[in-house]
Formats: structure tokens, sequence, C-alpha cells
């Protein structure tokens, strides 16, 4: 089994923000693959369903950014599992927008879901960065990070959306290399 973590802050205010774009992946995942109904578990909401062949129960916490680790760590506590089994998908602010990459563990690059996690579970997770790029000053970047997605970058990230769920067996399988490759690919056509 692998848990699948989505980062972002729970509630409508929220929902289109950048920094959310963890729990936007989960939702479209799950609905892509026919995921089971939404159940309130781990304080969060998980999903329980098939990729592929691998079970995968995908995690919003209802936490708060800042406290996701709390969430994480409960949820493998109880499956007994070890972080190699967690992939978390969160905002990248130093990789360009709809750009994705995947690695396990790395730095924090100052995001506070993540250091909640490696407070909780330690480094040594797998990641899929999703870029939101960075606004061009530090001054600027709360500001960018917690605003909405604009108008005209809504066909962009419902691409890259789908190519992610479309790809999603190659990340279950952990060809890691092919699921970016193929969703570049798809975000070129």
């Amino acid at each position: 089994m692998q848990i699948w973590t989505g980062l972002g802050n729970p509630g409508p205010r929220y929902a289109l923000h950048r920094h959310n774009i963890g729990f936007m992946a989960c939702d479209v995942i799950a609905e892509a693959h026919d995921f089971g109904p939404v159940q309130k578990k781990f304080q969060g909401w998980v999903q329980e369903g098939r990729i592929g062949r691998e079970k995968v129960l995908l995690l919003k916490p209802a936490t708060f950014m800042n406290e996701s680790g709390r969430s994480v760590a409960e949820a493998l506590r109880f499956y007994k599992l070890e972080p190699d089994a967690l992939t978390v998908f969160h905002d990248e602010l130093d990789l360009a927008p709809f750009k994705v990459k995947v690695r396990v563990g790395g730095g924090l690059a100052g995001h506070n879901g993540l250091r909640s996690i490696n407070q909780h579970l330690g480094p040594d997770f797998r990641r899929v960065r999703i870029g939101i790029g960075h606004p061009g000053h530090k001054d600027r970047v709360t500001g960018h990070v917690l605003g909405n997605y604009a108008k005209a970058e809504m066909d962009d990230l419902a691409t890259m959306l789908g190519a992610m769920a479309s790809e999603a067996a190659w990340l279950a399988e952990g060809d890691d290399a092919r699921f970016m490759n193929d969703v570049a690919l798809r975000m070129q056509d």
C-alpha cells in the first residue's frame, strides 16, 4: 500500500490558491481512477483506490499546511508503513509554472508543509514537486503562493493535473522518470 498526500489548506477560500495544488492533484487523481468515497480519517480526508496494481490511499490533511505532518504520520503509523511508502504532492516556487519533478528527500525550501512532515517522519519520502514559479522578488512570495491561479492559467492547470492523473500508474509503479517524461510530453501537446 502507498499513501499519496496532497498538501493544502482546508476550506473553500483556499481552494484555488497555488499553495493548494497538492489538494487539487489528489482530487483529479481520485476522480480519474474511480476512488472510493471521501472519509474523515487521520485528521484529514481520505479516499482509497487502485492505480494499476497498487493500492493507494489519498490523504488531504485538514490540519492546515503548517501541521500536515501530524496527519501524515498518523496515517503511516496506522498502516505500519515506512516513509518510503509516502508520496507528497506540493507546490514548488523554484520550478517554472506547471513543471513537474519527482525526487526522494531534499531540502525544504521554506515550505512549511514539508517542514512539518520532515519533523514527524524525517526527509526520506518521495515528493512530487509542482511548479508555481517565483514572483521575482521575495516580498511578493507570500501573496503569490497564497493567491489564486489566474483565469489565463486555468487551461494549463487543467492540462497538467489531467496529465498527472493519466500517468499516475508510472508513479505507483515507482517509475518516476517515466511519470515526469510523460507528464511533460502531455503538456507539450
